[in-house]
Order: structure tokens, then sequence, then C-alpha cells
């Protein structure tokens, strides 16, 4: 298992707390990538992936773009046309509210459901592959000291 100096070639870091900022963007690079993997037979990006998460979870009830961008992994991504393309593929369709005529809500479709549902069992078997190398005592661990580093 290579070290984070090996696998950006650099022995040196100004600070330990350098060294593992570098380690946590590298590794989240790495776990991006595994991802995206994950999801191209699905065609969905993460970004994809997520709203229709979102969607999936809220059974049926609809949700605002602004809803999806408050709840999104990637708060820079641009839930709108993640919608558009999500919606052009079938997966998700847009609706008038029946109380404010000037809100969109945004709703899964059965396509949507079944294509999320395939994926998600998808990422479940890759993500027990990827972290098949941590002990599950270590999975609380680390989730709790990204919690604390992000205070």
């Amino acid at each position: 298992m290579p070290t984070i100096e090996q696998e950006i070639q650099q022995t040196k870091f100004s600070s330990p707390a350098h060294r593992t900022q570098l380690n946590i963007l590298f590794t989240a690079g790495w776990i991006n990538q595994q991802t995206t993997n994950a999801l191209r037979p699905f065609g969905l990006s993460i970004q994809q992936f997520n709203i229709l998460r979102i969607l999936r979870g809220r059974n049926g009830k609809p949700a605002t773009v602004k809803l999806l961008t408050e709840r999104m992994l990637d708060k820079m991504s641009n839930a709108s046309r993640l919608v558009d393309k999500l919606k052009e593929k079938g997966y998700v369709k847009r609706q008038e509210c029946e109380t404010d005529r000037r809100r969109v809500d945004i709703v899964i479709t059965p396509a949507g459901l079944d294509i999320v549902g395939q994926a998600s069992e998808a990422m479940e078997r890759d993500v027990i592959q990827r972290f098949s190398r941590l002990e599950p005592h270590e999975f609380d661990l680390l989730s709790d000291l990204l919690d604390r580093l992000r205070g």
C-alpha cells in the first residue's frame, strides 16, 4: 500500500497538518474517480446520482431546485442544469406546484427509481470493496475525525 509520499512523489511537508490535508485531497480525488467509474455503466455522474438519491429519499414528495442544492454533497453543482439532464433521460419530471404556481417541483419518475436502485446496488458493492482495507471500528473513527476537522 503506497503512502501519500510515494503517490505524489514528495518526501517533505511543511507540517503534519499539511501532509494530512494533501492526503485528504488526494484520497478524495481517488474516491471520486472510483465512484465515477462505478456509475459510468448507468450513464450517471456523481452529482446526478446524488440528486436521484435525494429525490428517492423524499418518498414521492416533490423537491424544489433550491432544496436539491441545499442537500447536495457538491455545493458547487448547478442543480438546475443537472435536473435538466436527468429530465432528458426520463429520470425526473418538472411539474407546476399546486399551491404556488411560481414554484416548480421536481419528482423522480419510475425510470429514475429503477436506475437509482440499480446504481445504488453497484455503488454499495463498490464501497464495500474500496473500503475493505479498513476494520469495522475504523469507519466510525475516520468519520468522527473528519467531522471534528470540519468543526
